[in-house]
């Protein structure tokens, strides 16, 4: 199976530390450390040389600090061998790219277009400071009293200091799934689509249902579609703001289709021949399918490629 882009995080995560204030503290302050910044959930790349590719921009402590002082959100994300390594939220800052610091080493860039500009190793970084990132900045206060909420266990808590509430990141499970039947597969087009773009169709996993079931619920709410056979095929982070994908495939019972008009603009049997052309890029009778950085194009390449 080829690598799902936003997995393989590199990292050791080390959760054992992150109650220990005081260690991450000084690796916080450690010269040897590694500091990602984030503007606007955008990550800091470093500029492509003659011997190197387009990476992560980390930078020491103290360029991160010169940036938006030390009292901004600071996230340990892990080690990598035996330093650490942080994202800092530098939003506030009006264009950080052009601080004295940073001029001429790089830029920020959009979460999608950096993930496929970067290693897989630096796209499942990217993915882990985002979704992080983007959760603070949406959970600063208690939704069960409203009470302002601080940050606690080196960026994977929130308290709230008037009920003693406790907040996690979230992480929201999303079934992304291809119907097929014969040779052919069902891909959907969603309203805000681009015109030919087709995908696999896709949904939040409802309260007390277990994957299975959300795939055949979705399918039949969707496209009218039912379904036997739900095998599981891989799952991927996706940072927007924080899912996990998980992928799998289903057989249908027929080929009759119909279209939630509330919900997609259309779909339709994708032949097998006509997926293995559409998966190396080309487009075939005005038709796309999503490019490698999402879990669906993997779906159908597998399906096109090995049945």
């Amino acid at each position: 199976m080829q690598a799902i882009p936003f997995a393989g995080n590199p990292l050791n995560r080390a959760s054992e530390k992150r109650t220990d204030a005081a260690w991450i503290e000084s690796k916080r302050r450690d010269p040897t450390s590694l500091v990602l910044p984030m503007w606007r959930l955008e990550p800091f790349l470093r500029e492509a040389s003659l011997s190197s590719d387009v990476g992560l921009g980390l930078v020491s402590p103290e360029i991160a600090d010169s940036l938006a002082g030390t009292d901004v959100l600071s996230i340990f994300l892990g080690l990598d061998g035996e330093r650490a390594v942080f994202t800092v939220d530098v939003s506030e800052v009006d264009k950080p790219a052009n601080s004295t610091k940073l001029a001429g080493q790089g830029y920020f860039r959009e979460a999608r277009t950096a993930a496929q500009m970067v290693s897989a190793k630096d796209a499942a970084i990217i993915a882990q400071a985002k979704a992080l990132i983007d959760w603070h900045q949406r959970h600063g206060f208690c939704p069960r009293c409203g009470a302002p909420t601080q940050i606690v266990d080196a960026g994977y808590r929130r308290l709230c200091g008037k009920c003693s509430a406790e907040h996690f990141p979230r992480v929201d499970p999303v079934v992304i799934m291809l119907a097929t039947h014969g040779e052919s597969c069902l891909v959907g087009r969603g309203k805000q689509f681009p015109a030919g773009m087709f995908s696999a169709l896709a949904g939040f996993i409802e309260p007390g249902e277990t994957i299975e079931e959300a795939v055949q619920r979705e399918l039949m709410e969707e496209a009218s579609v039912k379904v036997r056979e739900v095998t599981y095929y891989a799952t991927q982070p996706w940072p927007f703001p924080s899912s996990l994908m998980i992928g799998c495939f289903a057989k249908a019972e027929s080929l009759d289709v119909q279209a939630d008009e509330n919900e997609l603009a259309e779909v339709r049997w994708l032949e097998r021949e006509v997926a293995r052309e559409l998966i190396k890029g080309k487009e075939v009778r005005g038709l796309r399918v999503p490019p490698p950085i999402a879990i669906a194009h993997h779906l159908i390449k597998t399906w096109a490629l090995d049945g």
